[in-house]
């Protein structure tokens, strides 16, 4: 009777099925941040961009041909390409962040239930990000 492997060893089955599960997480979460991103158009608070790179990212480790789609599209696509080139990001994007940075750390400041270490901390992160978006190139 032949010995039945261990639940531990990587039989080809096993890593043909890993690797399904690997492509479609990628593939999910690339759906997931290209649908985060396209709220971020309607939504003001949502920024739109990072969540285009970062599903341009996760279809480049899985879907190939979601990532040609996305960098060839006219409109989703040249802020994607700009970010990858030179790692530019528009000037019109720092304005909207740093404004709505700088409006959600005076907000914070309101709410007493806070914990003061917090709304300390929060406008500090706010403002490295800030400080480390305006040195990028402008777009």
């Amino acid at each position: 009777m032949p010995k039945k492997p261990p639940e531990t060893e990587l039989t080809p089955e096993r890593l043909a099925w890993r690797r399904r599960m690997l492509v479609a997480a990628w593939r999910a979460l690339a759906l997931l941040s290209l649908g985060l991103g396209l709220l971020g158009v309607v939504l003001p608070v949502m920024p739109t961009v990072p969540f285009l790179i970062v599903s341009a990212w996760a279809a480049s480790q899985g879907w190939p041909v979601f990532e040609r789609w996305l960098l060839a599209h006219p409109t989703l696509g040249p802020p994607i390409v700009q970010w990858r080139e030179r790692g530019a990001v528009p000037r019109r994007a720092k304005w909207a962040s740093s404004l709505m940075m700088a409006c959600s750390a005076v907000g914070l400041q309101f709410f007493d239930q806070v914990p003061l270490w917090l709304r300390v901390t929060v406008p500090a992160v706010m403002l490295a990000v800030a400080v480390w978006l305006w040195f990028r190139p402008d777009a």
